[in-house]
């Protein structure tokens, strides 16, 4: 179990801060930074980030990272950091780009999401584990890997990502004997009445609030306890109706996503009966709500609306993970959001020295480095959108990944708005400072010469 622990910088240079004024990205995968008087120093991001990023992901608690060396016997360990890399490069083949975004699989795609972070759980508590077991002697070696020897087969609340597919086939054949008695050739309604019969009064399923429980933000916790968020419902009601081939698109609407049939008559959607009309059932409270914009749908303005792909379904399923973690890393920090550093360095250099010296906010590095990771994905879906760069860069920040964060904010700044980027300019020029400043430290460590 990882603690949290304080992610803090201390950095100050006596450097004219118009020694480097501009970041910007040359569109072949390098960006430059302007040094004055027609310079330009190029930095090459393609050929490293992969690399940095694939370390990123293998990061581990300090006590764990104690007992890497010195423990001999890491099957586990090195198991789980295979499962690591592997749920990833499924996940990236599962919504790449040459596929077809019908042929795109929802469900696979988030359970791999699930495995890459049930792996990275795993991996921090066996390092941990091995770390006090190396400091006490008379503790039992864990036991070693059983019973799977892949992604694919890595049990995840009892069962394996195949487990919980077939756990969606069966959803749907229940639905098909609740159709049984019904009449032959069942309407659209029926078939609706009998998925909604069988997911929300046989099965249980309920919608939670996103920031409640990170149970309720993966897609084999919410088949295995009930609980789910409203855009993973949606999922599972998309997968089951997909398998009883009946075609459910959907739609963001504010902070909510309504789901559908495609229908020539979308007032039969609307119609109430028993006190409840089907869009209500289907969709949950937040159509009733007036809060809500999702209680202006009607059946004429649901034409109107922009269907989403798999691939935006996917990444609001992302999105809900990131806000959900850095909630979390940032719950001792009320009000802290990503971008306050940004408005600090941007209104006064004071406020900004005082994010970034000894006062940086605590965070949770556990829960940090699971939003970094959902970032990551998030990016793969949408790497032209400047504002998620900007959060990964920020993220990246928070987490003391300088060098990282100059160069996804640095591409940011290529695709912003020009004000978001003036924005941005003085916070990169003194984040790159303080990159330097490290670099100068740990080199100082390294070459200091122990007097005998």
């Amino acid at each position: 179990m990882v603690t949290a622990g304080t992610i803090a910088s201390s950095m100050s240079l006596p450097l004219a801060m118009n020694s480097c004024r501009r970041y910007e990205f040359d569109g072949r995968g390098r960006f430059w930074i302007d040094c004055g008087k027609g310079k330009r120093n190029y930095m090459t991001v393609a050929t490293t980030r992969n690399a940095a990023v694939k370390k990123m992901r293998l990061e581990i608690s300090p006590l764990a990272s104690s007992a890497m060396v010195e423990s001999p016997n890491s099957s586990r360990a090195d198991f789980y950091k295979e499962i690591l890399e592997a749920a990833r490069d499924k996940f990236t083949r599962e919504i790449s780009f040459q596929s077809k975004d019908k042929d795109i699989s929802l469900a696979k795609a988030l359970l791999y999401v699930a495995a890459e972070d049930e792996a990275f759980l795993a991996y921090n508590q066996e390092m941990d584990a091995r770390s006090i077991q190396n400091e006490r002697e008379n503790t039992p070696s864990p036991p070693g890997v059983v019973g799977c020897d892949s992604v694919d087969t890595m049990p995840m609340d009892g069962k394996n990502i195949d487990g919980w597919l077939v756990e969606l086939d069966t959803i749907a054949k229940e639905v098909e004997a609740e159709l049984v008695p019904r009449e032959i050739g069942c309407d659209l309604v029926e078939v609706l009445d009998a998925v909604n019969k069988v997911l929300f009064e046989f099965r249980g399923f309920k919608r939670l609030p996103v920031l409640v429980d990170s149970k309720c933000s993966y897609l084999h916790s919410a088949l295995s306890s009930g609980g789910a968020s409203a855009i993973l419902v949606s999922v599972i009601y998309i997968e089951v109706c997909r398998r009883l081939n009946l075609r459910i698109v959907g739609s963001r609407v504010g902070e909510d996503f309504l789901i559908w049939p495609p229908t020539g008559n979308p007032e039969e959607l609307f119609k109430v009966t028993c006190g409840h009309s089907l869009f209500e059932v289907v969709n949950g409270k937040c159509v009733e709500d007036p809060r809500s914009r999702a209680s202006d749908v009607n059946s004429n303005s649901l034409l109107g609306l922009d269907i989403a792909t798999n691939r935006d379904i996917i990444g609001i399923s992302l999105a809900n993970l990131i806000r959900l973690y850095w909630k979390r890393a940032s719950r001792t920090n009320y009000g802290l959001m990503l971008t306050s550093p940004l408005r600090s360095v941007h209104y006064s250099n004071e406020k900004f020295n005082k994010h970034s010296g000894s006062s940086m906010p605590l965070l949770r590095p556990r829960e940090l480095r699971l939003a970094i990771m959902a970032s990551e994905r998030l990016l793969i879906l949408q790497p032209h959108d400047w504002v998620l760069r900007r959060d990964y860069g920020m993220l990246l920040y928070y987490s003391r990944k300088y060098e990282a964060a100059v160069q996804e904010l640095s591409i940011c700044m290529a695709f912003a708005p020009e004000e978001e980027a003036q924005v941005l300019e003085p916070f990169v020029e003194k984040l790159h400072l303080m990159q330097l400043e490290t670099s100068w430290k740990s080199f100082e460590q390294k070459g200091r010469l122990t007097v005998p």
